[in-house]
């Protein structure tokens, strides 16, 4: 069974197999208001943790998206060109970002649980 883990940057990364799918947490979709435009890596590009890895756009404001963890993308939502608003219906589901293999696994343990993650955003508020 696979296990979600979030940042403190509201990007959460799911590890499945030998991939791992991206994308950006419900907080975070709430927060940016409703998206019109997701610029994804392309299949191939190296992504290193912490550094940009998309940018979303939203009828708010424009933000990065920082990769969880290194690595090198393996696919992109497609889905999103054409309806990026699946980023605010199911951002932890059909809204998804992009998948990678990871260079290195441990820096999964930096990464925070959902219970972890749901107490940190107490602290937000």
């Amino acid at each position: 069974m696979s296990e979600m883990k979030f940042t403190r940057d509201h990007e959460w990364i799911e590890l499945n197999g030998d991939e791992a799918t991206i994308g950006i947490s419900d907080y975070a979709q709430d927060q940016l208001g409703d998206v019109v435009y997701v610029e994804l890596p392309e299949p191939g590009a190296k992504v290193k943790r912490g550094a940009e890895a998309a940018v979303v756009e939203s009828v708010k404001a424009a933000s990065e998206v920082y990769a969880p963890v290194s690595g090198e993308v393996t696919a992109r939502n497609e889905a999103l060109d054409d309806n990026p608003a699946l980023v605010n219906e199911s951002p932890e589901g059909d809204g998804w970002f992009y998948r990678m293999t990871l260079d290195d696994r441990s820096e999964l343990d930096g990464l925070m649980d959902r219970q972890a993650y749901e107490d940190y955003l107490e602290t937000l508020n």
